[in-house]
């Protein structure tokens, strides 16, 4: 029997489900693309697996590896509709979860909205218990109160339990006795330690981190077991693994009991995925863009790598503020997302003006034009309405699109209230939605102290081709790369990552009384659990590579910063890093005041699979499709090229203005642009540089 020589990796999104499968033995590369399933999203996963290795002319026994990434969690704490939990807490602290920081996210704000907590006051229950700031024991943990606890805890009839006590990251020992204890009262029902999920310092977080853990947890347990019996039940032999939020890749057993880490899996995907195609064209200085049909993500990339963040917010109240959500402790890769989409809703506000967004019309009903139930346009219907869509080839043909339902809606809608023709709305709502993305982009970069315009755009997504040209304009870029297949390129994301995991040990110490046979003692510890997780996934014991860093401050700050940490660890060499950290974000070097560090971490990783850099050959035969009416800002409405990109020749350089089809996307290009495909298939655009100034 041959060795199985494919790999597939599937990306659920809010509207589609995207697949790539990689044919290592014959260096190709097929894709696809079908609408997601909310009610089972695993219906579309395994239709669309099926339909590809048709097109491929294998079977599921020919398959090594299966890489998955979903929204699902993300969506049900966003949604709410997870499991009904309850929390075991210290005496003292069960309304942590109401109190956070005492932070108002919006000071004039006088009706300030907060995240409600995922677990209601009544199912919160506080124990006798309590270590000091240093670990030790003040108050040993009072058992009997434990199990009336569990007892309540019982009659309320909850489905998960988070556990989360006082300063638990430097001693587990009384939440691992809790675990033990509810096991026995709560038999079946399913238990978080938040010593577990995120051993470090800052009890709010760590207390929402462990909750909405066990608030997805029964869901995705039962999904992702279903889902691994169900391909194994069809032949796979292969595993199949999760990608994690900070793009590594882990096993569906670490996965089901951990899925708070796939909380960003599919944004981390798009992001490794903008980093292979950027080392294979040579760039290493991007904006990764990634437009799907619900959300857009922007993540910024130096050096050929993204940042990463060992912090994020889920679910905020309001979507684009910041400190309006649940603050998790979760590694993740650092990147933007905001509600722009192709399925953004379009509406007239209550001043007489155009918004576009965040609400979304996902893929049930879903736009007008798909013909689906959908009554409210959107920004792909609009996108439809100026010509950048055929409706003949949107999918590659299989799925056509209504433009006269498009009109309709968008007459009675929108055209009659703003005393607009459809042209002119269907223009504007494409300009709103690449202005909020273009503010969003702006204000992300600029946090960073960067200047955009030493970027390349680099963007993919069912719709970030569309819209790349506008977005690139309004941040005044030079150049735009759209690798092949860019509408399921985050679901190619998944097939390059590699297997990597993130651990951390916290416990507060100035540098200069850090006792460093412990910290050897951390790291030591980190190494080995790591290497076991990795070598789970597949990678061999020896290719597992390390890299620390630390979470410092100097002492009296409210806030701290991530510090990459030399090989050898000296008080001399981790402040030295220290102050290099503290330069590059603020420009400034405050040598001889005392320094502390928070928590000490580890990331670690094996070798990315190896995946061909270029997607297929091309096509013999004409480029050039035909021309239909496009509009621009620069022309009006006017006869424009159409490509198809499978018969586009590399090393070729054409003039805009212009629209280059594929499959699962379309390109739009300006007439200020020139543009070809370069030796690995990607399409560069370049855009004039008077006109990008």
């Amino acid at each position: 029997m041959t060795s199985p020589s494919l790999r597939i990796g599937v990306d659920v999104g809010g509207t589609f489900t995207d697949f790539v499968l990689v044919d290592e033995a014959k260096s190709r590369v097929l894709t696809g693309k079908r609408l997601t399933t909310p009610d089972d999203p695993g219906r579309a996963i395994l239709d669309g697996i099926t339909r590809l290795l048709g097109e491929a002319g294998a079977t599921i026994d020919d398959v090594r590896q299966v890489v998955h990434g979903t929204t699902l969690v993300t969506n049900t704490v966003i949604e709410r509709k997870g499991a009904r939990i309850g929390l075991i807490t210290t005496k003292g602290f069960r309304d942590n979860l109401e109190m956070g920081r005492e932070m108002r996210y919006d000071l004039y704000d006088l009706a300030l909205e907060k995240p409600e907590p995922l677990v209601p006051r009544p199912r919160r229950h506080a124990v006798t218990e309590r270590l000091s700031a240093q670990g030790d024991i003040l108050r040993p943990l009072d058992e009997a109160e434990v199990r009336a606890a569990a007892q309540a805890l019982k009659a309320q009839q909850v489905e998960a339990v988070a556990v989360c006590l006082l300063h638990s990251y430097l001693d587990p020992s009384h939440e691992r006795r809790i675990g033990a204890m509810l096991a026995e009262e709560l038999p079946g029902v399913p238990v978080t330690l938040s010593s577990d999920v995120a051993p470090e310092i800052r009890e709010y977080e760590r207390a929402n981190t462990a909750c909405v853990n066990a608030y997805v947890l029964p869901l995705m347990d039962r999904y992702l077991a279903k889902l691994e019996e169900e391909l194994h039940r069809r032949g796979l032999r292969g595993p199949l693994h999760l990608m994690l939020s900070a793009g590594g890749t882990a096993t569906v057993r670490y996965a089901r009991s951990n899925p708070v880490q796939l909380i960003e899996s599919g944004p981390a995907a798009g992001a490794t995925a903008a980093m292979h195609v950027g080392a294979a064209c040579g760039l290493s200085e991007m904006i990764s863009f990634d437009m799907g049909g619900t959300t857009a993500k922007m993540c910024l990339i130096e050096g050929g790598e993204a940042e990463h963040s060992s912090t994020f917010e889920a679910a905020r109240v309001k979507r684009f503020r910041k400190g309006s959500g649940l603050p998790l402790k979760v590694p993740v890769i650092d990147l933007i997302e905001i509600g722009a989409g192709g399925g953004s809703i379009a509406a007239v506000n209550a001043m007489g003006l155009l918004t576009v967004g965040p609400e979304s019309a996902g893929s049930v009903p879903g736009p007008v034009c798909y013909g689906r139930g959908g009554r409210r346009p959107t920004v792909t219907d609009a996108d439809l309405l100026l010509g950048y869509l055929s409706p003949d080839y949107f999918l590659g043909g299989e799925m056509g699109l209504d433009r006269e339902a498009v009109e309709s809606a968008v007459r009675d809608d929108l055209a009659g209230p703003l005393g607009m023709s459809v042209d002119q709305v269907a223009a504007g709502i494409h300009a709103v939605v690449n202005e909020n993305m273009a503010a969003a982009t702006r204000m992300y970069i600029a946090e960073k102290g960067r200047d955009p315009r030493r970027y390349a755009l680099l963007a993919f997504g069912g719709a970030g081709p569309v819209h790349a040209y506008g977005l690139a304009k309004l941040l005044k870029l030079r150049r735009i790369v759209v690798p092949a297949g860019a509408g399921v390129a985050s679901a190619l994301g998944f097939l390059v990552a590699a297997p990597a995991i993130d651990l951390v040990r916290s416990g507060v110490r100035r540098l200069s009384s850090v006792d460093w046979a412990e910290v050897a003692k951390h790291y030591a510890e980190m190494e080995a659990e790591s290497r076991t997780l990795l070598v789970e996934t597949g990678a061999a014991e020896g290719d597992v590579a390390f890299r620390r860093s630390a979470d410092m401050r100097y002492v009296g700050q409210g806030f701290d910063i991530a510090v990459p940490l030399p090989d050898t660890l000296t008080p001399e060499s981790v402040e030295a890093a220290f102050l290099d950290a503290y330069e590059r974000l603020f420009d400034r070097r405050i040598e001889g005041l005392p320094i502390e560090v928070l928590s000490w971490r580890l990331a670690a990783s094996a070798s990315r699979p190896t995946v061909p850099a270029t997607l297929g050959a091309s096509i013999e035969g004409a480029a050039k499709k035909g021309e239909r009416d496009i509009w621009f800002p620069q022309t009006g409405r006017k006869p424009c090229a159409v490509y198809d990109r499978y018969r586009m020749q590399p090393g070729v350089t054409l003039r805009g203005p212009a629209v280059v089809e594929e499959r699962e996307s379309t390109t739009v290009i300006g007439p200020d642009c020139d543009f070809g495909l370069d030796a690995h298939g990607n399409l560069v655009i370049d855009i004039d540089a008077a006109d990008a100034a």
